[in-house]
């Protein structure tokens, strides 16, 4: 389930329960983010329909705002119909607003005399403001982006004290926090191999490389496919992101799974997946055009090799040599392609791996790779923020074009 897609649905259903009336023209402004990443994603629930315009009428038609994140659990054949006839008619405006938000949108709904905005910003279900007829019913000063992970301090994460942390912790506390996003994360891997969504890359994959490592890209790459194109299963984030989440943790479930490897060892390799991710993620930020997927895939190589009693020192050359190979990796929205990028970045920390095991690592003045992990870390970070800011622009006007 993309759940920038489903804010949409859900404003859309709430305005909506607020008019009563079918609107005759929809506008919509919405964050450069938000735009990037919905308008190649499918719709949970509608098999195949895509974007926000999909998202807006899927809304109108289906949603059920009592329901939050589940609006559109009751869509059935008949609701997919009409919203294709209602696709046809071309009456929604997409624009784009000027904001520093990840997540923020206004989407306003006329019909004659009639109009209802709404305004959400922050969380996906975080309305601020809704008018009726231009008299403001509803709004809020509180902030709910002062309650997202993401904004809280990082500037104490480190390669080593990562690491100490992940071989000391207790393991209830790692079972604790991992359990649920070990079990949903594989639950929606294991739908991605059975069914068939987008290109069932995952099951591609295994039908050509049945070897521990290909399995692990299987998986992983099939339940980021699942995920953008339509499972309603939920996803754990890393970061904000779904496919962070799922590939901070597929690919070490798998890959212990396949040798055998304890419980409690894996838990302490997904805790230095998921922390390195975060650490990465802590530098880059939540919009850019770098794919932040690829901070999760790289952050297993480290983890790849902890599974397999690499020392410190070996699982910093796993990680340095894994974004020397995929770092740069354009984000282009959300969508069907995403499970490809994944497994592109999984084959980078792969070979990270193996060449760490024999010690192997490209050394400082190797492209941007600094003399140390942090600081390499610290640079890429850099690179994807103020480097990338007008290739995300750019990207975004030829997805609009």
């Amino acid at each position: 389930m993309h759940r920038k897609s489903i804010s949409v649905v859900f404003a859309a259903a709430k305005a909506k329960r607020i008019s009563k009336n079918m609107p005759t023209r929809i506008r919509i402004l919405a964050c450069g983010g938000l735009i990037k990443n919905i308008r190649s994603a499918i719709v949970p629930n509608t098999t195949d329909l895509a974007g926000i315009e999909a998202s807006i009428l899927s809304g109108l038609v289906a949603g059920d705002s009592d329901q939050g994140l589940e609006v559109l659990k009751n869509l059935d054949e008949n609701d997919r119909v009409q919203i294709k006839a209602l696709l046809d008619q071309d009456m929604i405006e997409v624009g784009l607003l000027e904001t520093d938000e990840s997540l923020h949108f206004i989407l306003t709904l006329e019909k004659n005399e009639e109009d209802v905005q709404i305004e959400i910003k922050g969380t996906h279900t975080n309305i601020i403001r809704i008018e009726h007829n231009g008299q403001t019913i509803f709004e809020t000063k509180d902030d709910a982006t002062k309650y997202l992970s993401v904004l809280t301090d990082r500037s104490t994460l480190r390669f080593d004290p990562i690491m100490k942390f992940a071989r000391t912790v207790s393991v209830e506390t790692l079972n604790l926090v991992f359990k649920r996003a070990i079990d949903q994360n594989m639950r929606i891997a294991e739908e991605g191999i059975e069914k068939d969504y987008g290109l069932s890359i995952g099951k591609t994959m295994l039908r050509h490389d049945k070897t521990t490592f290909g399995a692990v890209k299987a998986y992983t790459a099939a339940a980021s496919e699942a995920r953008m194109c339509g499972s309603m299963l939920p996803v754990v984030t890393n970061s904000g992101s779904g496919n962070q989440g799922i590939s901070s943790i597929v690919p070490i479930v798998v890959f212990a799974k396949n040798k055998n490897i304890d419980h409690e060892r894996m838990l302490r390799a997904i805790a230095i997946s998921s922390l390195l991710t975060i650490y990465q993620k802590t530098y880059i930020g939540r919009l850019s055009a770098f794919c932040g997927a690829i901070s999760a895939t790289s952050s297993c190589s480290a983890a790849f090799t902890f599974l397999e009693g690499g020392t410190i020192e070996q699982m910093k050359m796993s990680l340095t040599n894994a974004l020397a190979g995929s770092a740069g990796i354009l984000c282009d929205g959300a969508k069907a392609s995403c499970g490809f990028k994944i497994s592109t970045g999984l084959d980078a920390a792969i070979q990270g791996h193996l060449l760490a095991m024999e010690n192997k690592t490209y050394r400082a003045g190797c492209g941007f790779i600094k003399d140390d992990i942090d600081s390499t870390i610290k640079a890429i970070g850099e690179i994807a923020t103020e480097g990338m800011k007008e290739t995300d622009r750019v990207i975004r006007s030829k997805m609009l074009t």
